[in-house]
C-alpha cells in the first residue's frame, strides 16, 4: 500500500460492493413498497430479505475498514466530515434497522421513514466520499 489509508483490492471491493448492494436493494424496496412502483416485484419480501443480507455484509465490510481506514483518515485530516457523517448515519441505520425488526409497533411508521431518509442521505455521501479527491463539506 503506497497511500495512507488505501485499502487492499479485496477489501475495497467488499466495502464498495457491500455498501452499494445494501443501498441499491434498500432503494429498490423503498420504490416498490413505499412509492408503490412495481410493488409486486420491488416491494416484496425477497427484496427486503436481500437488503437485510446485504446490510449484514456491509456491516462486516465496515468492521474490516474501521481499524486502519479511520485511523489513516484522522492522520491525513482529509474527508473528516464525509467520513464521520457516514459513521453517524450508519449508526442510525443500524439502530433503525434493529428497531424495524425488534422494536415496538407503535414507533414503526416513524422508524420506517427515518430509516429510508437516512439511508438515502448515506448513499449520496458514500458515493461522494469514495469518488471525490477533496473534502465534500469544505468550510
Amino acid at each position: 500500500m503506497s497511500r495512507l489509508g488505501k485499502m487492499p483490492t479485496w477489501q475495497r471491493s467488499l466495502v464498495i460492493g457491500g455498501m452499494l448492494a445494501c443501498s441499491i436493494s434498500g432503494s429498490l424496496y423503498l420504490i416498490g413498497h413505499e412509492f408503490q412502483i412495481q410493488r409486486s416485484t420491488l416491494g416484496n419480501h425477497n427484496v427486503l430479505a436481500l437488503h437485510g443480507i446485504f446490510a449484514m455484509i456491509a456491516t462486516l465490510a465496515l468492521g474490516s475498514v474501521l481499524p486502519f481506514h479511520l485511523k489513516a483518515g484522522l492522520k491525513s485530516k482529509k474527508k473528516w466530515m464525509s467520513g464521520f457523517s457516514q459513521l453517524g448515519l450508519l449508526l442510525a441505520l443500524l439502530t433503525t434497522g434493529a428497531l424495524l425488526y425488534y422494536g415496538p409497533v407503535e414507533i414503526r411508521d416513524s422508524v420506517v421513514i427515518t430509516h429510508w431518509v437516512v439511508g438515502l442521505i448515506f448513499f449520496a455521501i458514500f458515493l461522494l466520499h469514495g469518488v471525490r479527491k477533496v473534502e465534500i463539506f469544505r468550510s
